[in-house]
């Protein structure tokens, strides 16, 4: 297998429990006449979640005393999310950073999109407070993130319902039992056990949540508000190998590229190409000038400008091929990350793939290995990560590309380059697709990549990241130690 140690990925694979999966299994149960009635006479399956009812049933067996979340004797203070406003999008030149609640469980969340300071809405309610547990309410419900450090002050959209509590410790507590399968699955069902499509406030007077003393509560509590400070930690460090690597390059601002290179003597923005740049290149993103002006500003500060497909920086970029995908429950199979997980700290998604069905091709293109950098091949891209360690061993989509490094003693450099503006730009110039935007992996190998004339510094970057790195597997670490104190503590303790 090229690019992982195949020992280890055989012994990742012989740990997962194969079985044979009954073809005619079922999950089945039944539900009322007034049950149809009460959800608009909807006969499909799915709207009667049986995992709710269990989950229910389950409680109600727990040791300690259940509440519901909100109400007098709850554990809520408060629960509301801002008024709805009529989005006016703008240049981020002038805008105010907008952030979309399908971030809300990404590390290091950036702003993708900007709002006129003329919206008609009060911008500080939108903002991100302190000590406040974050709900996602429409579209993808159920996520949930701890206002820390990285997300306070940000403004999320009227989506994000904000929570406040009465005692300090049930902010964490509450959290980690969400984030267990028991908590997730109550708050995405009501009390009859039906699916929910949106939440508002009110629907948290019907959650159940065991009760424990104060004492276990505050021991949860802790663990994830340590994981959240070490999440920011990790965010610091990036911001810190990235202010050293833009110092030691003299790179100026991005948007100073652009007003520089971009001809604005007409509306359409235009610019000329030289012909023997073409490349057997028509498309325009491909040509725009920020990039040539970032290239040739490395060229003049950097030692050398290389390629990801230099042997020094990679060993192989992989793009699984396309593949009929056999799905296996939770505990049957290996995790399956799409291009959206890949930028959680905690991965959200419920998709486990089969390793009896999928072992060769999982050694072979799907398994991860920590301190890879991935980046996705379709829809958005541009964004990459350094895996966790947390990451190894689990799979990828045939829409994520993954970097194998030659070395661990330049990937953390390369990567913090790569999650820059410059590497951004760098990336996205090979976009092609007439409807959804693509690379491949012949694209990757091209991307420029500066080494730096001061090896010092060029180390304490790549240290840096991989320390930053190292901070984010401990928080995983510590946020599955709470959410496994929920569930041996907490809902099984009878």
């Amino acid at each position: 297998m090229v690019g992982m140690n195949k020992e280890a990925v055989a012994q990742k694979i012989s740990e997962e429990k194969i079985i044979d999966i009954p073809q005619e299994e079922l999950n089945w149960g039944s539900v009322s006449l007034s049950e149809v009635l009460n959800s608009d006479t909807r006969l499909e399956a799915s709207v009667y979640n049986i995992e709710g009812r269990h989950a229910r049933e389950i409680l109600k067996k727990c040791k300690w005393n259940v509440v519901q979340l909100s109400g007098e004797k709850g554990l809520i203070k408060s629960a509301f999310y801002p008024t709805r406003f009529k989005r006016v999008y703008v240049e981020k030149e002038g805008g105010i950073p907008f952030f979309l609640p399908s971030q809300l469980l990404e590390i290091y969340p950036k702003p993708v999109k900007y709002i006129s300071p003329k919206t008609n809405v009060a911008i500080d309610e939108l903002k991100i407070k302190n000590n406040t547990l974050l709900l996602t309410r429409s579209g993808t419900i159920g996520y949930c993130a701890v206002a820390c450090k990285t997300l306070i002050g940000k403004v999320f959209s009227d989506d994000i319902i904000r929570v406040s509590f009465k005692s300090e410790e049930d902010l964490g507590y509450t959290y980690a039992f969400l984030k267990t399968k028991i908590g997730n699955t109550l708050l995405q069902t009501n009390n009859y056990g039906s699916v929910v499509s949106h939440i508002e406030p009110e629907h948290l007077n019907n959650i159940p949540i065991p009760n424990p003393p104060s004492m276990i509560k505050k021991r949860i509590h802790e663990l994830v508000m340590k994981s959240y400070e070490l999440r920011d930690e990790s965010n610091e460090l990036l911001d810190k190998a990235e202010e050293l690597l833009i110092n030691e390059l003299e790179l100026p601002p991005i948007d100073d590229f652009k007003l520089d290179y971009f001809d604005k003597s007409s509306e359409l923005k235009n610019y000329t190409v030289r012909l023997s740049e073409l490349q057997e290149r028509f498309d325009a993103s491909y040509h725009v000038p920020i990039v040539k002006a970032i290239v040739d500003h490395l060229k003049k500060h950097a030692l050398e400008v290389t390629t990801l497909g230099d042997s020094r920086i990679s060993k192989k970029v992989i793009l699984p091929g396309r593949f009929k995908r056999v799905y296996v429950e939770e505990g049957q199979g290996i995790k399956f990350l799409g291009g959206r997980e890949i930028f959680e700290l905690n991965p959200s998604t419920n998709k486990f793939l089969s390793v009896r069905y999928h072992k060769r091709k999982i050694e072979k293109e799907l398994s991860i290995k920590a301190n890879s950098i991935l980046t996705t091949s379709r829809g958005t891209l541009g964004k990459v990560v350094l895996a966790p360690k947390h990451f190894e061993g689990w799979t990828i989509s045939d829409n994520l590309i993954q970097i194998i490094p030659s070395s661990i003693e330049l990937v953390g450099y390369i990567y913090v380059f790569l999650n820059s503006d410059y590497g951004y730009e760098l990336i996205n110039r090979f976009t092609y697709g007439a409807v959804v935007d693509a690379l491949e992996p012949a694209h990757i190998l091209q991307v420029q990549v500066p080494i730096l004339k001061n090896k010092t510094v060029q180390q304490t970057i790549n240290e840096i990241a991989l320390e930053a790195n190292e901070k984010r597997y401990k928080a995983y670490k510590l946020e599955q130690k709470a959410i496994a104190m929920v569930n041996d503590e907490v809902i099984h303790k009878y």
